[in-house]
C-alpha cells in the first residue's frame, strides 16, 4: 500500500483512510460484526488510519474500534474528533472547544478505546465561543503528556486554519472533498498545501450519491442523516443521480465502478490529501481500494471534469441549521 505523509509534521498513513462513523451513526442501521470485520479487511489491506469521533453512537463507535483492535493496536493509526454535543435522542447541541473539555473529552476516549494515546486528536467543529488557540493550546498539553502524538483540525477555515497552526504543528485538516463538494479548492485546499497541513477528505462519494449504487426510490429510515439532506431530496436527488449516470459512463469506459473513480479522482489532488472510504462492510471496501491502483491520464481526468463539472451538485451539502456549524462555509 502507498503512503503519504499528513502534512510536514504528521504521520505517514496510507493513501486511502476508513472513515468509521457509518458502522454506528448516521447511516441507519448497522451490524457490530460486519463493522468489525471492515476494520480488519482494512489492516489486512494496510490500510492503517481509522478515523472515528466520540460522539458517534455515544460512544458506540469507540468502543467498537476497540474490540476490533484487540491484539492489533499497534497497526493503528486511531484519529478522533470531539467536542460535539448531543442529546439522548441523538440532536445536536453546540460544541465545546474549552481546554477542560478538551481533556475530559480525551480522557474518556483513551477509556473507551482502551489505548495509552490517540495519534491525532481534534476539535469536530469550531466552537465559536472559545479562541481556536485555546482549543489547539489544551491539545498541545496533552502532547507533551504523551496522551496524543498529533493535532488535527475538522472543518474549519484558511483563517483558523493560520491561527492554530500558529500555535502548535497541524497534522491534517479533515474536511468534506468530493466531486460534488469542491468549494475547498478556492482557499482551504492551497492554505494547507502552504503550510505543510495533510487533508483528510471524508463524504468523497457524497454520502453514496456517488457511490453508483443509489437509487431515487431508496427508502431511509429517521435515523439515517441521508434523509434530511438536501442533496437527497426531490429534484437535488435527480440532478445529482444524472451526474453520477454521467460519471458511470466514464468509468465503465475504463472498466471500472464509479465508486473507484470517484476516490481515484480525489487521489489526484494533491501528494496531501488522503481520501476517507466510510465503508461499513468489506464488499465495499473491496470496492473502493481499486481506487488505490487506478490510473487517472489528463484525458480521463477531463473526462471527470466534463461528466461532473465543479459547482454542479444540487443542494448544499448540510441542511441550514447544520451550514452555520461550519466554519469552513464562512
Amino acid at each position: 500500500m502507498r503512503t503519504r505523509s499528513l502534512g510536514t509534521t504528521g504521520p505517514e498513513v496510507p493513501v486511502l483512510g476508513l472513515g468509521c462513523m457509518g458502522m454506528s451513526d448516521l447511516y441507519g442501521p448497522a451490524v457490530a460484526d460486519d463493522g468489525i470485520a471492515t476494520i480488519h479487511a482494512a489492516l489486512d489491506a494496510g490500510l492503517t488510519l481509522l478515523d472515528t469521533g466520540d460522539f458517534y453512537g455515544a460512544g458506540h463507535n469507540e468502543l467498537l474500534i476497540e474490540r476490533a483492535l484487540r491484539g492489533r493496536r499497534e497497526k493503528a493509526v486511531i484519529s478522533v474528533k470531539f467536542g460535539a454535543l448531543r442529546g439522548p435522542s441523538g440532536d445536536w447541541l453546540g460544541f465545546d472547544g474549552r481546554p477542560e473539555a478538551v481533556k475530559n473529552a480525551l480522557a474518556y476516549s483513551l477509556g473507551r478505546l482502551g489505548v495509552d494515546y490517540i495519534d491525532i486528536y481534534r476539535p469536530a467543529r469550531l466552537d465559536p465561543a472559545v479562541p481556536i488557540e485555546e482549543t489547539v493550546g489544551a491539545i498541545g498539553e496533552m502532547i507533551e503528556a504523551g496522551y496524543v502524538k498529533h493535532i488535527g483540525l475538522s472543518e474549519v477555515g484558511a483563517e483558523t486554519i493560520r491561527r492554530a497552526a500558529a500555535v502548535h504543528p497541524i497534522a491534517d485538516l479533515q474536511i468534506e472533498y468530493s466531486l460534488l463538494s469542491r468549494d475547498i479548492e478556492r482557499e482551504i485546499l492551497p492554505t494547507c498545501a502552504e503550510l505543510g497541513i495533510g487533508l483528510t477528505a471524508y463524504g468523497v462519494l457524497s454520502r453514496g450519491l456517488l457511490s453508483g449504487h443509489w437509487t431515487p426510490d431508496r427508502d431511509l429510515p429517521a435515523d439515517d442523516f441521508r434523509a434530511i439532506s438536501p442533496r437527497f431530496q426531490g429534484e437535488n436527488l435527480r440532478r445529482n443521480l444524472e451526474l453520477t449516470d454521467a460519471l458511470r459512463r466514464v468509468a465503465e469506459a475504463k472498466g471500472a465502478t464509479p465508486a473507484a473513480v470517484a476516490i481515484a479522482w480525489v487521489l489526484t489532488r494533491g501528494e496531501h490529501v488522503v481520501p476517507l472510504v466510510g465503508a461499513r462492510k468489506p464488499e465495499r471496501l473491496a470496492e473502493a481500494l481499486a481506487a488505490v491502483d487506478l490510473e487517472l491520464s489528463e484525458a480521463d481526468l477531463a473526462e471527470i471534469e466534463a461528466a461532473v463539472p465543479a459547482g454542479a451538485a444540487a443542494g448544499p451539502r448540510y441542511p441550514e441549521p447544520l451550514m452555520e456549524h461550519l466554519d469552513s462555509e464562512h
